[in-house]
């Protein structure tokens, strides 16, 4: 077996069987990728897709084994490459951080201002994108790291680690009924209209002592969208406690739900192993 029997069990996966198209993608012919991938599943003794005819029609459940030790293989080597381009290169390079737009907003400026005194010659580019969008970024080897809500643990390709604790807190207009509320149940929360930080807002965690439906009239890209539209007086916005800001915020108030611990998530930082 060989680097170039993986890169084509990866890719024919990437694109979505489609031969043709991976033969394209990596600049070689059909009949080629068609015949390694077979001489691969001959040694392995394993079938790793299935076919109508000549054509590839699915992945095997030992197939999709396969496809996952490819992926692990092929990252690890990729890995390599960077690590002796950085060695020649020293202290040069770019490091890619995908991240949700609140948290590139919030929890990345610090530490980016203390890498770049560490490695003033590395370039550091920041994608950003929804939790499912920079989670795939990390997985198609776009991404050096990934700043997520969401969770990577048990994606056996990556590293996942906890990197801080950050909490919902609802927030309201200065002059809004809640406002002068030291502490917010569910059920206050369900009485009015929410706006939403999509990626950090999960109905059954945040609800799940109330007794009434959450009453969700939008769901916007970041905190500081959720923000604006509060400011307007369109609903009571839920974001996370890093995202507010008593100065720069003055005209709004956040307030923490009752027994806010129950509801505190821990953040994950994902990585490819290295």
């Amino acid at each position: 077996m060989n680097l170039h029997q993986f890169r084509f069990v990866r890719e024919a996966v990437r694109q979505k069987l489609n031969l043709t198209a991976v033969a394209k993608t990596l600049y070689t012919s059909q009949p080629g990728i068609s015949k390694s991938i077979i001489e691969l599943e001959d040694e392995l003794s394993i079938e790793i897709f299935t076919r109508h005819g000549k054509r590839l029609s699915a992945v095997t459940d030992r197939g999709k084994l396969v496809v996952a030790a490819a992926e692990r293989i092929l990252r690890e080597v990729e890995a390599l490459k960077r690590l002796g381009a950085d060695y020649l290169a020293d202290n040069q390079g770019e490091l890619i951080i995908a991240a949700t737009h609140t948290y590139a907003r919030y929890l990345l400026p610090n530490a980016i201002a203390l890498f770049r005194s560490s490695f003033p010659k590395v370039l550091v580019s920041i994608l950003q994108g929804s939790s499912s969008q920079v989670s795939a970024m990390i997985r198609n080897g776009k991404a050096d790291l990934v700043l997520t809500p969401g969770d990577l643990s048990e994606d056996d390709t990556l590293l996942a680690q906890p990197c801080m604790i950050s909490r919902p807190v609802a927030v309201v207009p200065a002059g809004h009924p809640l406002a002068g509320r030291a502490r917010l149940e569910s059920d206050d929360l369900s009485r009015f209209p929410l706006i939403v930080d999509d990626d950090m807002f999960r109905p059954r965690e945040i609800f799940r002592q109330g007794n009434r439906a959450p009453n969700v009239v939008l769901r916007a890209a970041d905190a500081e969208m959720v923000k604006t539209y509060v400011a307007l007086g369109l609903g009571v916005g839920i974001v996370e406690d890093m995202a507010f800001d008593r100065e720069r915020d003055c005209s709004l108030r956040a307030l923490p739900f009752d027994h806010a611990g129950v509801f505190a998530r821990t953040r994950r930082a994902g990585h490819a192993k290295r």
